[in-house]
């Protein structure tokens, strides 16, 4: 028998369906406790951005929808944008290639 969906989790799954590039890959897991409801997003790791926005706004819009959702429905919704594997595995030299191959030359010549 197949568990019926909330009206919460339906309208996020929707919502971010219709926003991101993987759709297929989005995965949205509800938890209700004494707090209220918890949904827990997962997205393909090259749609965190959009999920997100500029400095967070369409995270907060989201947000905004889903209180309003829970609202109508007597229910407090809140969201976890879960960091999908490797998101953050990518470390940043803070020098530059340029920066880079020149410290590789010094280091040479030292030699």
């Amino acid at each position: 028998m197949a568990e019926k969906k909330a009206v919460d989790q339906e309208f996020l799954e929707y919502l971010v369906k219709s926003i991101v590039d993987h759709p297929e890959d989005v995965k949205v897991e509800r938890h209700v406790d004494e707090m209220g409801v918890l949904l827990s997003l997962k997205v393909n790791s090259e749609d965190m951005g959009q999920i997100i926005g500029r400095e967070g706004s369409t995270a907060r819009a989201i947000r905004s929808l889903l209180r309003i959702v829970g609202t109508k429905h007597h229910a407090r919704v809140n969201l976890k944008v879960e960091e999908p594997e490797g998101g953050r595995a990518r470390t940043r030299s803070t020098e530059t290639p340029k920066a880079e191959s020149a410290k590789e030359e010094l280091e040479e010549l030292k030699l």
